[in-house]
């Protein structure tokens, strides 16, 4: 799930080869923003009318035969949130420390998560048991969003996604390190999901941890398409993102449609969630590098701005809702108003992270950057040496 709101601010470097993109670079996609909303909002739809619940009183698949045989392949949303976040988090990156870096990533992911863990842990220790049963060790392990490494459940299932950002946001880190140039970023895009995958063959768990195996086409891609938009069109790189979009459907597929037939009564159908897997690069291309890249509709903003909070509160709160009200209502009603009841949590959510992310970030700097400045006066101190 990408997590930022924000696009950064670019220095537009002429292409290297081919015609630029546009001549000015904006500091905002807004086309981005919409494309990450309606992936949520997509994600959303798919898990209350396809993913197997009893709050409907009856299997969703008999309750929306059709709208959910659809809404099945809405759960790509995580897949093309990976694309975006390859784009966005590469783009503000560039040219930042990595304690401006670190920085961004952890004020940006948790104060959002630790606010929906926490109404998520009021409704199932207080309000909705039978809901879910979870623990207040699990949540506490929860806090930390470390869960996964650790082997202990996720309080809400869509934590997942969140781990694999984690990750890629390290990834960048250590690239970061070494330097963030055009070069370096187009051999990292093309080596790292081929190691993936090889890892993954081979088995070394460990590896594939760190090398996130089975998304790494995704947020490779997605950085290749930064480059695109940022530096012009270029045959390499779009054979690159061809190529990662292949390799992202081959390792993706029968693992996804598996999870699909685990997680749902409908039947997938193998050639049309194959297109959805390929259309989550398409989509960001177009995006942002087509006529779309130039769409300039501020209220996409703020829609974008509740991508994050609206995927971390959506499905269980959802549920409870969907549980309390759909004896008494006609079911578009109950749907609707689920839809809308999330929508109104998300609201909430982002006004705490408004406030709570520029604070956040500027005190870790503050620390990253005091430790980094620290460190380096031990190195050079003739005591060290």
């Amino acid at each position: 799930m990408v997590t930022t709101t924000e696009t950064g601010r670019l220095d537009h470097v002429p292409a290297q080869r081919g015609a630029p993109v546009r001549a000015s670079a904006p500091e905002r996609l807004h086309a981005i923003d919409g494309l990450r909303f309606l992936a949520a909002f997509g994600v959303v739809v798919y898990h209350y009318t396809a993913l197997w619940s009893t709050v409907w009183g009856e299997d969703p698949a008999d309750r929306f035969p059709t709208l959910g045989a659809g809404a099945l392949y809405f759960s790509v949303g995580p897949e093309l949130f990976f694309v975006v976040s390859g784009f966005v988090v590469l783009w503000t990156a560039w040219g930042r420390s990595i304690p401006q870096i670190v920085s961004s990533r952890v004020a940006r992911v948790y104060p959002a998560y630790w606010m929906s863990l926490a109404l998520t842990s009021v409704l199932l220790l207080v309000v909705w048991p039978e809901g879910k049963a979870v623990t207040p060790g699990e949540v506490a392990v929860n806090v930390t969003l470390l869960q996964e490494p650790l082997g202990v459940r996720h309080v809400d299932g869509v934590y997942w996604t969140l781990w694999a950002e984690l990750r890629f946001y390290l990834l960048i880190a250590l690239l970061a390190a070494v330097g963030i140039t055009r070069r370096r970023v187009i051999a990292f895009a093309t080596a790292w999901p081929l190691a993936a995958v090889a890892v993954d063959a081979a088995g070394w768990g460990l590896a594939e941890d760190l090398l996130i195996s089975r998304y790494a086409p995704f947020f490779a891609g997605g950085m290749l398409l930064f480059l695109i938009h940022r530096d012009g069109h270029d045959r390499l790189l779009w054979a690159l993102v061809g190529g990662n979009a292949a390799l992202g459907v081959l390792t993706n597929l029968d693992v996804k449609l598996g999870e699909l037939e685990a997680a749902t009564t409908f039947v997938p159908h193998r050639g049309v969630l194959a297109v959805a897997l390929l259309a989550c690069f398409g989509l960001v291309a177009a995006a942002a590098v087509t006529p779309l890249r130039r769409i300039d509709v501020p209220w996409l903003a703020k829609a974008g701005g509740l991508t994050y909070p609206l995927y971390l509160v959506h499905l269980l709160w959802g549920w409870w809702f969907i549980d309390q009200v759909q004896h008494a209502m006609p079911t578009p009603v109950t749907l609707v108003a689920a839809i809308a009841f999330a929508l109104v949590l998300s609201v909430g959510v982002h006004a705490v992270e408004q406030r709570a992310n520029p604070p956040a970030r500027r005190l870790l700097q503050r620390l990253l950057e005091g430790a980094t400045t620290r460190a380096r006066a031990i190195r050079r101190s003739p005591a060290s040496r």
